[in-house]
């Protein structure tokens, strides 16, 4: 089976008043590339959340992103905390009674209001910051359940690009045997073509045999292609071989390996047949190539 680097999972969960949300998601990548998004209260954690992701995802460009807050925090679903700003306003409208402040400035005081909360969010915020370090193994345990969702969406991806690889492959091999017929008629095209062009010439049907046939011997051997071919078969094979351990580097490199006989076919053939036919096969390797970037 094959893993695609094209990932996402997701959970969330409402621990006592907490409402925890993890996502991780991952895209192709030559290197292992992490990013990982927590709150403060858990930065002492992201080493253990890295070596995690890197043991289950191994490769990829990986992100992983915690969000939380409490589940009945009133100001959740509003831009500004009103019930805090509201209390601080009447408060303060208070103090100023008490110590007879003269021609109160109700407007300033609503403004000077609106820059306090942030002290008490932040009060707020550490008493949540404790209660979530109390409860990490849960928390944990989200991380858990959406890296492993990542990775069933990967191995969903991983199954429809194995099928396409197939797909591909048996195109590139249809293709192989189309060359193999065209090279058999291609030589004794080739040596029609060399005879006719000596008789253009004005040289007589008793030119030198021996001598025509050593030229015959030495275009053959210079447009042959009966190792190429043989070598192009055997990539193709141990490709689908590769394929089954889903090692997305060595069905890159194997690609490479492919591309490198198809290119000699088409620039030893000099046959328009085949061209065309090599033009094909490229096409069908380039789909394998996009595909293997994105492979595990």
């Amino acid at each position: 089976m094959i893993y695609s680097m094209t990932g996402f999972g997701k959970a969330q969960k409402e621990i006592q008043d907490l409402q925890i949300k993890v996502e991780v998601k991952s895209l192709n990548s030559k290197f292992t590339d992490l990013f990982c998004r927590l709150p403060k209260a858990l930065s002492a954690r992201e080493i253990e959340v890295r070596n995690y992701l890197t043991q289950q995802l191994e490769r990829g460009k990986i992100e992983l992103s915690l969000s939380m807050q409490k589940a009945n925090d009133v100001t959740s679903n509003t831009l500004l905390p009103e019930k805090q700003i509201e209390e601080l306003f009447q408060e303060l409208k208070r103090l100023a009674q008490q110590v007879g402040v003269q021609q109160l400035n109700e407007t300033s005081l609503y403004l000077h209001a609106l820059s306090m909360p942030n002290t008490i969010q932040a009060e707020q915020t550490q008493e949540t910051e404790e209660e979530i370090e109390a409860l990490w193994q849960s928390i944990f345990e989200l991380i858990q359940e959406a890296t492993q969702e990542c990775k069933a969406f990967r191995l969903r991806e991983g199954n429809v690009v194995n099928e396409k690889f197939k797909e591909y492959i048996a195109s590139i091999k249809n293709g192989l045997e189309e060359v193999k017929k065209q090279d058999l008629i291609r030589m004794p095209n080739i040596k029609e073509r060399m005879k006719k062009s000596l008789l253009e010439l004005g040289i007589n049907e008793d030119f030198d045999q021996n001598r025509f046939e050593q030229e015959v011997v030495y275009y053959i051997e210079k447009f042959d292609i009966s190792e190429e071919k043989v070598r192009l078969e055997t990539h193709l094979d141990y490709f689908m071989e590769v394929l089954k351990e889903g090692n997305g580097k060595k069905l890159n490199f194997m690609a490479q390996e492919i591309g490198r006989e198809i290119n000699t076919i088409g620039s030893k053939a000099n046959d328009s047949v085949i061209q065309r036919l090599v033009v094909n096969m490229k096409d069908e390797l380039e789909k394998i190539k996009e595909q293997t970037a994105n492979v595990l």
